[in-house]
């Protein structure tokens, strides 16, 4: 069963590597997504969703299309919807909520 901490691997990855072209590499900070968080509070919002927060930064994301519940993150939040494009992570994300809708986290 996929974890959310392989859920955050996952979106370092994609977030630094999108960053990470010839032109710009050195200007990519690395260590700003070190703490990056993914996760799901049912108990505040009833919606399927996951929750991501870059250092201060944090906004809700739909599970259905991946549209702004709530917050934000700035440019990453582009990056965000690009990743929940890719194959597989919406399901990763759903496997997630049906066990965070148990009440378990």
């Amino acid at each position: 069963m996929t974890t959310f901490n392989d859920m955050e691997d996952n979106l370092r990855k994609f977030m630094i590597d999108e960053q990470s072209d010839a032109h710009n590499i050195k200007s990519v900070n690395i260590a700003k997504y070190n703490n990056m968080k993914i996760w799901m509070d049912p108990s505040k919002y009833s919606q399927p969703h996951f929750i991501v927060r870059i250092t201060i930064s944090e906004a809700v994301f739909s599970l259905a299309d991946c549209t702004k519940i709530n917050g934000g993150l700035g440019f990453e939040e582009r990056l965000v919807i690009k990743w929940f494009g890719r194959m597989g992570v919406k399901n990763k994300l759903k496997e997630l909520w049906s066990s965070a809708d148990r009440g378990g986290k």
